[in-house]
Parts: C-alpha cells; sequence; structure tokens
C-alpha cells in the first residue's frame, strides 16, 4: 500500500472535524488511537471500534494535494446497518459526501447532514494525526451529536 508520510503531504485540512495543521501538536489526551496512518488509503473508508461505537474513517486526498481526514458515525440510519465506511466517497457542491451503500443517501463528512432529508445527519468526530498515528474521540464533550 502507498501512502503519502505526514511530512510530505499532510499540510492543512479544511474540515471542521479533522484538527489538524502539520506542526502544531494538538492534546489527544482524550482521544483513543485507532491506527497508523499507513493504514489508511486515500480516498476511500475503514471502520474502528471506539468505546463501543462504530466510527467511519476517512482520509481524502483532492487534485491539489490537500489531504483531510473525517470520522462519522458507521451507521447508516435508513438502511438500519453499519455500513458508511463502505460508502462512494464524493462532493455536491464542493462539499465532500459520503454516499450509503444501501439506499444512496449523501451525507456530508463536514457536518454529517443528508443531503437528501435535513431531518437525518450521522454524528461527527473529532479525529486527528499525531506521530503518524490517527485518533478518534467519541466522548460527549468533543463530538458533534445527533
Amino acid at each position: 500500500m502507498t501512502t503519502t508520510s505526514p511530512a510530505a503531504g499532510f499540510t492543512q485540512s479544511t474540515s471542521t472535524n479533522a484538527d489538524f495543521i502539520m506542526g502544531q501538536k494538538r492534546s489527544i489526551q482524550n482521544m483513543t488511537r485507532v491506527c497508523s496512518i499507513n493504514d489508511l488509503i486515500h480516498n476511500t473508508g475503514i471502520c474502528a471500534l471506539v468505546d463501543k461505537i462504530q466510527v467511519a474513517i476517512f482520509l481524502l486526498k483532492d487534485s491539489a494535494g490537500n489531504i483531510s481526514l473525517h470520522a462519522l458515525s458507521n451507521w447508516d440510519p435508513i438502511g438500519k446497518a453499519n455500513v458508511m465506511y463502505r460508502g462512494l466517497i464524493g462532493s455536491i457542491n464542493d462539499d465532500p459526501v459520503i454516499c450509503s451503500p444501501l439506499y444512496k443517501q449523501h451525507y456530508s463528512l463536514l457536518t454529517g447532514k443528508c443531503t437528501e432529508n435535513d431531518q437525518i445527519r450521522l454524528s461527527v468526530f473529532s479525529c486527528c494525526i499525531e506521530e503518524n498515528a490517527v485518533f478518534v474521540s467519541v466522548s460527549s464533550d468533543i463530538a458533534i451529536r445527533n
């Protein structure tokens, strides 16, 4: 698997839930180490169990080489299954989205909001990369809940 190392490719995230800028230290004290950055493949998702909650984690790389990290609930509220990490990544009006693999609703990777139904959203969790490790928090004081 080929990935870009943080020193070579992680400049700044434009995501509200990807709280990292290279060179800046972020407190990971209340966060759970999920995996190594080398375990992630650009523009795909993985699933991790964090404090008994399934979290879908996405590492995006755009055509300009900008990297962003996103963590959302893996639970599809319409399909009633833990499948979001398997969804297709895209964008709608420059907003990065994940398309549910079941019924094809689109959810913003920034806010969790469903494009097709404003009443439905995924939980969005705080995430960051420190020293080549991916950290996620699902605690209620950090996570953005439904």
